[in-house]
This record gives structure tokens, sequence and C-alpha cells, in this order.
């Protein structure tokens, strides 16, 4: 996420950051929100979805029981952030009868980008096989993931072998996800400083790849809203282009989105309010509205 170690070349291309100069200002205000969010709404923290640690929810419930679940996953090249800058949409969707949910995973280096994407798709599987049980007994899970988050979305949505082995069919677990500014073909990160944390080799790369997947996987995908702000990298827009593509070839419902005068950083705050691009696309999927 960091354009420190970013010289030139790949680097650059796979650094959001250096169209940004504020980018301390964006981080401070995911963590202010969520805090906000901790402190104003109620709050179900520290929830299991998995067997590991880093497996937790927060979970915000709306305030009527059956409400639809968001569940958002957060970026920070899979070796930043952590949940408790994630829930700074919860105050929107929430506002919007709708319960909100950010999901922890473990982090590079102590993880390998296996293990994170295993666990991310282990947490989602177990969260819509037992959203019965969670908060306000939801009556649908919707997915979103920002940058490294929309890879782990994406990833676990493709993971058929994983889907298959629970017994749970992830086009009927999962309404609807929202994909922003995501990573779908890791291969090119190898050749820059991310990978720095990362230790991936071409293989493994490619093995953790939802684009590799892709367009046969795409009978599993639930409805998708694919987007990125206008002023991303050349990375970031071929990315989500190739990927959009793709998951239409094979098939699957999607929305893309290039949102004017949105870049990386602050298009995930446009998530839950309804009168902006991405929120009226994210607000139409919940509600089940066809494009």
């Amino acid at each position: 996420m960091s354009k420190a170690g970013a010289t030139g070349g790949p680097d650059v291309d796979y650094s959001p950051s250096s169209l940004v100069p504020d980018l301390d200002a964006h981080l401070a205000r995911y963590a202010a929100d969520s805090a906000r969010a901790r402190e104003t709404l109620r709050v179900h923290r520290d929830l299991p979805c998995g067997p590991l640690p880093e497996q937790r929810i927060d979970l915000f419930p709306a305030a009527e029981p059956g409400a639809p679940l968001m569940v958002f996953v957060h970026g920070g090249y899979w070796q930043e952030l952590s949940r408790s800058e994630a829930a700074f949409a919860a105050a929107d969707f929430v506002a919007a009868g709708v319960s909100f949910a950010a999901l922890g995973y473990g982090l590079a280096p102590r993880h390998r980008m296996r293990a994170i994407t295993a666990m991310a798709a282990d947490s989602v599987r177990r969260i819509c096989a037992g959203r019965a049980e969670l908060p306000g007994a939801p009556s649908a899970v919707h997915l979103s993931g920002h940058s490294a988050g929309a890879h782990l979305v994406a990833s676990a949505l493709l993971d058929a072998e994983g889907w298959r082995a629970a017994g749970l069919d992830p086009a009927a677990e999962v309404a609807s996800a929202t994909l922003i500014s995501g990573v779908y073909d890791l291969e090119p990160l190898t050749h820059t400083y991310v990978n720095d944390a990362l230790g991936m080799d071409a293989v493994e790369a490619r093995e953790v790849s939802p684009l590799r997947r892709l367009p046969g996987g795409a009978e599993g995908l639930p409805p998708l809203v694919i987007a990125r702000g206008v002023r991303e990298t050349g990375a970031f827009g071929r990315q989500q282009e190739v990927f959009a593509g793709a998951a239409r070839t094979g098939g699957a419902d999607v929305t893309e989105l290039v949102v004017p005068g949105r870049h990386h950083f602050d298009l995930p705050f446009d998530l839950g309010v309804p009168g902006t691009v991405l929120g009226a696309a994210v607000a139409r999927r919940i509600r089940g509205i066809p494009e």
C-alpha cells in the first residue's frame, strides 16, 4: 500500500499511494470513523469465524432482526491494517437497515499468501453457513473488499473445492459481492516491492490469483460490483478490466464502475452511501435490483 518501497517501473504502477499526496489523512479517517462506529453503535466484537485467532469479526447489527449482512474485508496489501480500521462504513449500512461486519485475517510476513487466502475463504464460508446463529440472524450475506480485501473476496468466491468440501454453493450462500480496487493476478507483484513481505514465487502467485480461475469458475459467482476510482495507476485499471471481462465471459452478472473524482483510498468511503456512484450500485445489489 505504501509508496515507501516504490522506486519506479512496476513498483510505482503497483503503488496506489503514488497518486495520493494525503495518504495518511485517509488512513487516519479509516481508523477514526471505525472507532466512532464502535463508540456509537451496538457492536459484537471478536466473534469467531474460524479456529485461528485472526479469524474474527466485529458485527454491527441493524435494528431489525433478519436484516441483510454486509461483510467487509480490509486492504493493506495483505500486510497492513486490520478489522479495527475496517468499520468505517458501519454507520452508513446500519442506518440503511443493513447489518455490517468487519472481517479480520492474518497478515504477511507472519502468514504466507496461501494461508491468508485459505483463512479468509474459510471465514467467509463459516459466516455463510452460520448466519442464522449470528446476532440479528441475517437473512442474506453480501461481501465486499477493498484492494487486498477485494482479492480475498474474489479468491473466496472462486474456491470451488473449499465450497464443495463444506457442502455449500457460493451462488446460493452469497447474495452479492463488491470488489473495490482489487488485484486479481498476483504474478506481477512478484516483481515489485510489495513482494518483500509476501515472499511469493511465481507458482504461489499463480495459485492465489483468482483471475486464473476464470472464466470457467464464473458460474459460481453471485452478482458482482467491480469498481475503482478514475485516479488509479494503470496496473489497477488493467487488473479490473481483465478480471471483469473474464467474469463476464464466464457468465457472471457484473456491474463495472470507474468512479469519477475518486482514487484508491477514498472510494471505499462511498461503499454504504446510496447517493454516490458506488453506494447506489451496492444498494441496488442488496435490494436485488438487476442492472
